[in-house]
């Protein structure tokens, strides 16, 4: 913690107050970036208000970790339980058959059963793992010190958002159970399906998905919780991006001009963004599709349909195309929404362990605004199969494959960045380097599905499973993976374990690759994604021994990552204590203690004087160079040189930010 009196903080306020033209100019900072006082609000003084309902972003960004670290070992529990039934699917499993009496009678997953868990995988680890921690977790947490501020805009709004997420994640798993419970089943009027949840896939089309009971199992309670959990979603989603795009427009220290932000900023800026303008459009879809499965309205179900030898005839009118166009006109900015903070965290790790400056750094700044404006002109090429006109099909492929070039444009940076470096390997570089490996990986398929005339043999096979496993999930995930090995020495002020993180990264890395390579040959073959067997196709039987390749290959992965849980809640406790900047970095986060006190900066704004990755600087007594560190050449004046030795003196930044 910062150490000094309150004589002290006077005489070092009034030092850099004269470094930067006295108090008007220091008001004036305060006018204009709306800080009335220089606590925003007060650090809190018992355990709930400090842990439960806290109002400080760091908590509230721990918060968003823990939630989305619960939801991914759910969300890997149910991809182990898929593979077993794809590879052993009249296996009776001792126990479960205890734990799903409806779902697993006798220890057998029955196809609904395998299909509820295809759907809730799908939605826990798009919403509450891709979408909450890099964005919710990491950007919550560092966000406002990067940019000098003390805390989020809106600290409230802030905990609210949190607070409006952890019920849409207690809804949804609800929602597991709710089908195949008799209890909650009689709670709405309804007879068990013998599932545990909703069947309907995390894309939920219709009619089937707004039809309810009518529709057959797993299409009842289950699924109006599940439309109940996304719509709560996206409300905590928006008011989070709300208060980034406030905090970060509005809430920058003197001289954090945009193009000086580090690009982890300008990730979760382009996100929030981004979810600004996507949830809504999820939000209204399924409150629509809410109302057709209650009310008997007729949005997305179409007159004359036959469910079960019956015809409707209460419906007409509605079309379930228009589903998917309000579903993927969010659903491909989704991806981004859980990729490019990734794409941030790589670009500011990669700088930091190959100690270069980032190569390109507009470049960057452009090309992540260009992925997002894109991003809302592609959600078509996952329609080519919905009958749409050739020419919008062309005209979707053709901005499907534009929309490579702005990703290619990152991905040389990124070698550039690395190429003559004095790289360090370091986990969260080992990490940062999976990241980009896996995102090139999956984006050269993405081309190929890009096109119509390949999509159309290859729509809903393993081939496209394999894609968005590889650029979306498992690429987001490890940059969540470098962010947490990057950052937790700032957040708990100890570091994680060196050995352990690089088995832990070789293992899982080594493991993606062994899971998701076989099921693009799969994919090409023909094999139908969300099948709970294949047993009964000839042409699939000589694929069988691949199928047990990948699920040996997906145990030993799934196993793999309690290496990293140990590690994480190990080194909480017993890990090293670490400095204040263990990685010689240059951003603001690392100007201040670890873990950072309660308004960060200990009551006073920084002053940033350069961009954020001033490494291997010429002529430099040091390889890096801190963003609070004043530039000599423009230092002149003695009261402003003894007002910058005071900042270092306040914040700690003593021998000039460097650890030793």
């Amino acid at each position: 913690m910062l150490a000094f009196n309150g004589r002290d903080k006077e005489k070092a306020m009034a030092e850099v107050d004269a470094a930067h033209g006295g108090h008007e100019a220091v008001d004036a900072h305060a006018e204009a970036h709306g800080e009335g006082e220089v606590h925003r609000h007060p650090a809190p003084t018992n355990f709930i208000r400090k842990y439960i309902f806290s109002i400080d972003h760091k908590v509230i960004g721990i918060q968003y970790l823990l939630l989305a670290l619960v939801s991914v070992f759910i969300g890997m529990f149910m991809s182990v339980l898929m593979r077993m039934r794809l590879t052993w699917p009249e296996h009776s499993w001792a126990g479960l058959g205890s734990i799903f009496k409806l779902g697993a009678p006798g220890g057998v997953m029955s196809p609904e059963f395998y299909l509820s868990l295809v759907t809730m995988h799908g939605t826990m680890m798009v919403f509450f793992v891709l979408t909450t921690a890099p964005q919710g977790g990491f950007g919550n947490y560092f966000l406002p010190i990067q940019i000098g501020a003390d805390d989020m805009a809106f600290p409230n709004l802030n905990m609210l958002s949190f607070w409006v997420t952890l019920v849409g994640f207690l809804v949804l798993v609800t929602a597991i159970f709710a089908e195949g419970s008799a209890t909650v089943a009689a709670w709405f009027n309804a007879k068990p399906s013998g599932t545990v949840g909703p069947i309907g896939g995390w894309t939920a089309y219709p009619p089937l998905s707004a039809l309810g009971f009518r529709a057959g199992p797993g299409q009842g309670t289950g699924q109006n919780l599940w439309i109940i959990s996304i719509a709560i979603f996206c409300v905590g989603s928006l008011l989070g991006a709300l208060n980034f795009i406030t905090t970060l427009l509005n809430m920058r220290c003197r001289g954090m001009s945009l193009m000086r932000m580090p690009l982890t900023c300008w990730a979760w800026f382009t996100t929030a963004v981004l979810a600004l303008l996507a949830f809504p459009v999820l939000l209204g879809g399924g409150i629509l599709l809410l109302l057709d499965r209650v009310a008997e309205t007729s949005f997305f179900i179409p007159g004359g349909l036959v469910v079960s030898d019956t015809l409707l005839t209460n419906h007409k009118g509605g079309s379930p195309i228009l589903w998917q166009h309000l579903f993927w006109f969010f659903g491909h900015p989704e991806v981004y929404i859980a990729i490019l903070p990734g794409m941030g965290a790589t670009s500011h790790i990669l700088a930091t362990f190959a100690r270069k400056p980032v190569f390109g750094y507009r470049a960057m700044v452009f090309a992540m605004f260009g992925i997002g404006l894109l991003g809302f002109f592609v959600w078509g090429h996952h329609m080519f199969m919905s009958g749409m006109s050739p020419y919008s099909g062309m005209a979707f492929s053709v901005l499907t494959l534009s929309i490579g070039v702005p990703s290619a444009i990152k991905t040389f940076n990124w070698l550039g960045t690395l190429w003559g470096g004095k790289i360090r390997f370091h986990t969260p570089m080992l990490y940062a380097i999976g990241f980009v490996s896996l995102f090139v990986a999956g984006g050269i398929t993405g081309l190929v599905l890009g096109q119509t005339s390949l999509d159309l043999p290859m729509h809903d096979t393993y081939f496209v499973l394999a894609h968005f496993h590889l650029v979306m999930g498992v690429a987001a995930i490890f940059g969540m993976f470098a962010g947490v090995a990057f950052w937790f020495p700032k957040m708990f002020g100890r570091m994680m374990s060196e050995r352990l993180g690089k088995l832990h990264f070789w293992i899982t890395f080594v493991g993606v690759y062994c899971i998701f390579v076989p099921m693009h040959i799969m994919g090409i073959v023909g094999m139908p994604r969300r099948y709970a067997q294949f047993t009964e196709y000839e042409f699939l039987k000589s694929l069988h021994p691949l199928v047990v390749f990948v699920s040996i290959a997906v145990f030993i992965t799934a196993a793999s990552q309690l290496i990293f849980l140990f590690n994480f809640l190990w080194s909480i406790f017993k890990g090293e204590k670490a400095g204040d900047n263990p990685w010689e970095a240059t951003s603001l986060e690392w100007a201040i203690p670890s873990p950072p006190p309660h308004d960060n900066f200990a009551g006073i704004p920084p002053v940033v004087y350069r961009g954020p990755y001033e490494y291997s600087v010429p002529g430099a007594p040091n390889d890096f160079i801190m963003q609070t560190e004043p530039d000599p050449t423009e230092v002149h004046e003695p009261a402003a040189r003894e007002g910058a030795e005071a900042r270092r003196r306040v914040t700690g930044d003593g021998d000039n930010g460097h650890q030793h």
